[in-house]
């Protein structure tokens, strides 16, 4: 990534999942999946706080270059005008994501939220099953 003591127009960014800390460095530009509509992040920007939903942030390490994609399930952002930090539930590359496990993963998903008892059970199975298709939608997007 981009040294940012010799560019001002970076900004010092870090992505943390529970599991380890996926990126951290300089970049130009990051898009975040905020509950109130997607936000971009450049050096420079206001103090945030935010909660952000399930979705795809897309990073650029450049002005040039071609977005990294990384799908979150939720989390938060701590904007500041020279950082920006994402701890997120759940995070990977959309690239490393598999279309066929994810759709048999849906299939079983499925079935166990049918047959599901429990009001807690079924909503720890839907928040999975959504989770799920979020991450098929990440592929095809």
């Amino acid at each position: 990534m981009a040294d940012a003591t010799t560019n001002n127009d970076v900004l010092n960014f870090e992505l943390v999942s529970p599991e380890r800390k996926l990126m951290s460095g300089a970049v130009y530009r990051v898009t975040i999946p905020g509950v109130d509509g997607d936000f971009g992040v450049l050096a420079g920007h206001a103090a945030v706080l935010s909660t952000v939903r399930t979705g795809v942030v897309e990073i650029l390490e450049s002005a040039n270059a071609a977005p990294v994609r990384v799908f979150i399930a939720g989390g938060f952002a701590d904007v500041t005008p020279t950082n920006c930090t994402l701890l997120a539930e759940e995070a990977v590359n959309v690239n490393d994501l598999d279309a066929a496990k994810l759709e048999q993963d849906v299939r079983n998903l499925s079935d166990e939220l049918s047959v599901a008892k429990e009001a807690f059970e079924k909503s720890k199975l839907q928040r999975r099953l959504d989770v799920t298709r979020a991450k098929l939608k990440a592929i095809a997007a």
